[in-house]
């Protein structure tokens, strides 16, 4: 913590604006010279807030209990689970909520946040998104928050977006000149927006919003990472979406959390479908101590949902919250289609006719784009169908991650425009989309058509699902009742197919899917669907939500499937495995906090920086394209886009340059090659042909 405080001070003192070059000696320079402008740059910077505290001292008394932190918020009223967020001890440096999603999370985390920084427990907040639209969507958010309960003026600070390929601080924007200036929109040089104009800087800001990587970073053994502990260390640190973690950001996570709680920080960790198993772990004090925590399957379905949770010794301590007025019953079915794309396009076609907002959520970007070309295929000919498309100003596309950035910005403020509150267009509309759509964005569909996925995963789409209540009053008479149809690969509630070798498995599920290989999970799911159709019930979210996860996530749950045979025998194997081989990998590369730096095995190892990711998976890198070609969109310059490097031959790769582009007039695209390999990027958004 020492190391990066130190790092710190010198990152201030080196900025030659503060403190320019003194060529004559000058023996009263540090006191009279040096030792002030120091001062006035913590305060600037927002490290030293004794002003703001002041001002917010001047305020009406608890300000934190009052309401008034939301006056941005038209008839905000708390509800339980915002008001008992609140009311959490003060002396609680850890605590877990877990609400449905649209309950008002957010708002929650901010209060937690007033209450501590009031009583001086914290100094800053940095709220961590699991993705990037995510964090730009939550900034705007924060934003408000801030304009309306902290002090106005110079000491007020400008909510930092932590989000590479950014530079915004508060409303504003900047952009990166030559020998580390920074150009703002307004001309004007804030000293709050210092820690915007470098990644490195990010949790140095008095308020930042950003994705969970940069807070991660503060753990691994990269650049700065001690100096980045240090700043987050007086912070509040939330996590938002937690139980999207895999096992190797979690151990880099739990890591990041008993550092930052050992310092005297506080966190928050929130999610909508965090298994008891899961809870448990990143509530324990210990590894050992989580792995003999044994929760049997009844006692985790009787645990209360709503709910915070909190230490409690080396165990836990969850207290329901009651209800949140967010109750909805969803009709969920299974029907056979997912590999039919027509079908499931006609599906999706009546429902917009009939003014339905239809959100169609693919497993991968593959079947994502098959769908929107079946779409607009039964749409042809048919000037209304085409009208309840989605797209930009008429130029139809599906919503993924495989866009340029600029792209993928236009694309999330559209679907927002399309399917949010109260901004919602009159009429029907087909969305269709990957992962993407599930979280991050706020968004409200009346039919939700998926593809088979864990619970888990299921349940946060199908909290897309009548997200809005207010927007009952627009829903078409056959829609009043939310509706949930799950497309599965075969008929039936056998996917033990799915287990044999011979090639992946282009709708996700599997062991040869790569996006959800534990079967077991989808077997479970798929069996409490056909269940609750065939006895006509419904789903009650968030009633249900405990019993759902549970039952389909549970180890208790998953080993009815030990002894059943030597494919299902085969994947637990290798599903623990792969978990214990990330976990092991994840602690190869975390920050040995516990050891001196005398020690060897603390030392960075040379040449790995490169190679340290906060995510496993699939590596991305960016090609430059000369010259720049315009987005099918709206024309602007596309210079650099980022792809798979899966999609390469390691020669291609590791000696490419610029790449050349030739213009697609077909779909107002281009296509590119890299040694033999050729890819197209339009409307349809970066694919391999």
């Amino acid at each position: 913590m020492f190391l990066g405080l130190c790092t710190l001070a010198d990152w201030i003192g080196s900025d030659r604006e503060r403190f320019p070059y003194c060529d004559e000696p000058d023996g009263d320079y540090f006191e009279n010279t040096a030792r002030p402008r120091a001062q006035d740059a913590l305060k600037e910077i927002g490290l030293d807030i004794g002003n703001q505290r002041d001002a917010v001292g001047a305020m009406s008394a608890g300000f934190s209990d009052s309401a008034r932190i939301f006056d941005h918020i038209r008839g905000f009223e708390p509800n339980a689970m915002q008001l008992k967020t609140r009311d959490i001890p003060l002396d609680e440096r850890l605590a877990i909520i877990e609400s449905e999603t649209g309950s008002g999370k957010t708002e929650a985390a901010l209060w937690r946040f007033a209450r501590l920084y009031e009583d001086k427990r914290v100094d800053s907040l940095y709220f961590a998104l699991p993705t990037r639209a995510a964090a730009v969507q939550i900034h705007r958010r924060v934003g408000d928050f801030v304009k309306s309960a902290m002090p106005d003026g110079a000491a007020a600070p400008l909510p930092v977006l932590a989000v590479p390929g950014y530079v915004r601080a508060g409303d504003f924007d900047g952009r990166h000149l030559p020998n580390y200036r920074v150009w703002w929109e307004d001309g004007f040089h804030d000293g709050r927006r210092w820690a915007a104009e470098s990644s490195k800087r990010y949790l140095a800001a008095q308020v930042a919003v950003g994705t969970v990587d940069q807070a991660m970073m503060a753990a691994l053994q990269v650049r700065h990472s001690h100096m980045r502990a240090a700043c987050l260390s007086r912070s509040l640190l939330v996590i938002d979406e937690v139980h999207a973690s895999d096992p190797y950001m979690r151990a880099i996570i739990e890591a990041l959390l008993k550092a930052h709680l050992g310092a005297g920080g506080y966190a928050l960790l929130m999610s909508a479908t965090l298994g008891s198993s899961a809870r448990r772990r990143w509530l324990s004090r210990s590894r050992r101590a989580a792995a003999n925590d044994r929760f049997p399957l009844d006692a985790a379905i009787a645990a209360p949902y709503p709910s915070i949770a909190v230490r409690d010794g080396d165990s836990e301590r969850v207290d329901g919250v009651g209800t949140n007025d967010r109750a909805k019953s969803v009709r969920v079915e299974a029907r056979p289609l997912m590999g039919d794309f027509a079908a499931t396009a006609k599906i999706a076609l009546d429902a917009a006719r009939e003014g339905a907002k239809t959100l169609i959520i693919r497993n991968t970007v593959g079947y994502a784009i098959d769908t929107q070309r079946a779409l607009e295929s039964a749409a042809a000919g048919d000037g209304e169908a085409r009208a309840a498309l989605f797209g930009i100003d008429g130029i139809h596309a599906p919503h993924h991650s495989r866009f340029a950035a600029s792209d993928r910005r236009l694309l999330d403020a559209e679907v927002e425009k399309a399917l949010g509150s109260p901004r919602s267009r009159e009429g029907g509309i087909a969305v269709v989309g990957t992962q993407t759509l599930e979280q991050s964005l706020d968004i409200d569909a009346d039919l939700l058509i998926t593809d088979l996925c864990p619970m888990d995963v299921l349940l946060q789409r199908i909290g897309r699902l009548h997200r809005h209540a207010e927007n009952n009053r627009k829903r078409p008479d056959a829609y009043r009742d939310a509706r949930c149809i799950v497309l599965t690969p075969f008929a039936g509630e056998d996917l033990s197919p799915l287990l044999k070798k011979g090639g992946q498995n282009p709708n996700g599920l599997g062991p040869e899917g790569y996006v959800y290989p534990d079967l077991r999970i989808s077997q479970l799911t798929l069996r409490l669907i056909d269940k609750s159709a065939a006895n006509g019930e419904s789903w009650h979210i968030p009633n249900m939500n405990r019993h759902l996860v549970e039952s389909a996530t549970h180890d208790e749950a998953l080993s009815e499937f030990d002894g059943l045979g030597e494919d299902w025998d085969e994947l637990r194997k290798n599903i623990n495995g792969e978990r214990f081989a990330d976990d092991l990998t994840a602690r190869q590369v975390i920050v040995k906090r516990d050891k001196t730096f005398l020690e060897r095995e603390v030392r960075f190892a040379s040449g790995v920086e490169d190679r340290i990711r906060t995510r496993l998976g699939d590596d991305n890198m960016e090609v430059e394209l000369d010259p720049p070609p315009p987005s099918p969109f709206n024309g602007a310059e596309i210079s650099t886009i980022s792809m798979p490097l899966r999609w390469l031959d390691k020669n291609d790769s590791s000696e490419m340059e610029a790449v050349t582009v030739t213009p697609n007039k077909t779909d107002g695209g281009f296509e590119f090659a890299i040694g033999n390999r050729r890819f197209a990027y339009d409307r349809l958004g970066l694919r391999r042909l």
